[in-house]
């Protein structure tokens, strides 16, 4: 291979990065790495409904739209 050694030492760096990594989470809690659900204010999850309605509903249209034509075509014409 053209640059064998090159890869061999990123591969050998990335065994000790990880290694030492697995070492410092073993010593660390365990609370430390659980995700915190984000504080949300009144009207956020109204917004985020919203915004989702917003979004996908149009797509899901054109999907429909498409589906529609193509039947269309296939069984009249």
């Amino acid at each position: 291979m053209l640059f064998q050694k090159k890869i061999d030492r990123a591969m050998n760096k990335l065994h000790e990065d990880s290694d030492a990594g697995r070492a410092e989470r073993e010593h660390t809690p365990e609370e430390e790495y659980r995700q915190e659900k984000p504080d949300l204010e009144k009207g956020d999850f109204l917004a985020m409904t919203i915004a989702a309605i917003l979004t996908i509903l149009p797509v899901a249209l054109l999907v429909l739209l498409g589906l529609a034509a193509i039947m269309y075509f296939t069984i009249v014409h």
